[in-house]
């Protein structure tokens, strides 16, 4: 599942390529790809038809493109060209948003196809093997100066979100009463790490994975969130973790840092600190990999 390192970097790419543009038509192929979008396929295309696009935002492992209605004026909104509907958009485990030249041959798992009215800026498709992921369109939330799309309004900031308030995440992931990578994976308290990315900065802390949340010190609980923007940071200058094809970015290229990877996938392998072979116990319907040496168990 594409976590936040691997979003951002789809979200640069549309940035670089959508940003202004107005939607000429929009066809969908598949409707299990806009099955949160509940007025259908029909709706979902028609209502797309005309918008110009802002840039496209993140949160946690959501992106999505604020919309205005019509096709006047500037990339940017005006006062009073507010936009109150938003494109959602959530990859899933093998969805895939590709900037593609209208004369590329269909994918084979083509969803979703976004045609634009300039000569030239390519089409946005989806595409989704396994149809986990989504597009959908959603009034953005009033007054929200991010144009937040109502269904996401509960997901927390992520950790290289600027606003995001380490005060508060400190005080309540210590309250919660759970286990330290049950805080991380939550996202209600913070978004955007997954499993790949939590056993990675757990293990850059030194931390086990089923320490107690009240159990930290505070100069702990602060190292294990500085890990994780360290790693998360790492991981987008390599462009994401890859393990196969599925993730890609806009170009369909894959990230490398699944290269750099410390803990995750490396059960049996030694520890780059310590030389201990690194050990994978069954959590939660997942795997968790540590160093038993370096993440000694509570």
């Amino acid at each position: 599942m594409p976590e936040l390192p691997e979003v951002e970097v789809v979200r640069r790419g549309l940035e670089r390529w959508t940003t202004g543009r107005t939607v000429a038509r929009a066809q969908v192929y598949h409707p299990r790809a806009v099955r949160r979008h509940e007025a259908g396929a029909e709706n979902f295309a028609a209502r797309l038809r005309g918008c110009r696009t802002l840039p496209p935002r993140r949160r946690g492992k959501y992106l999505w493109v604020p919309l205005v209605h019509g096709q006047d004026g500037p990339s940017h909104p005006a006062d009073g060209d507010q936009p109150t509907t938003a494109l959602l958009a959530h990859l899933g485990m093998s969805g895939q948003l590709l900037i593609q030249p209208a004369a590329t041959p269909d994918e084979k798992h083509l969803r979703v196809r976004v045609v634009f009215d300039d000569e030239g800026a390519g089409e946005l498709r989806f595409v989704d093997q396994r149809t986990f992921g989504g597009l959908s369109l959603h009034s953005t939330v009033v007054g929200d100066p991010e144009f937040l799309p109502a269904p996401i309004a509960h997901i927390a900031r992520d950790p290289l979100d600027p606003l995001f308030d380490e005060e508060r995440w400190l005080s309540e992931m210590r309250r919660r009463g759970t286990t330290v990578k049950r805080a991380l994976l939550d996202q209600s308290l913070v978004s955007g790490v997954g499993n790949i990315y939590a056993d990675e900065a757990l293990w850059r802390a030194r931390v086990h994975f089923e320490r107690p949340t009240q159990s930290l010190a505070r100069a702990e609980a602060t190292a294990l969130l500085g890990a994780a923007r360290d790693v998360m940071n790492a991981a987008l200058d390599a462009g994401g973790t890859s393990f196969d094809s599925l993730y890609v970015n806009v170009n369909g290229q894959s990230g490398y840092f699944s290269r750099s990877l410390d803990a995750y996938g490396r059960e049996g392998e030694p520890c780059r600190r310590c030389g201990t072979p690194i050990v994978r116990r069954s959590w939660t319907n997942r795997s968790s990999y540590f160093c038993p040496v370096c993440q000694p168990a509570p």
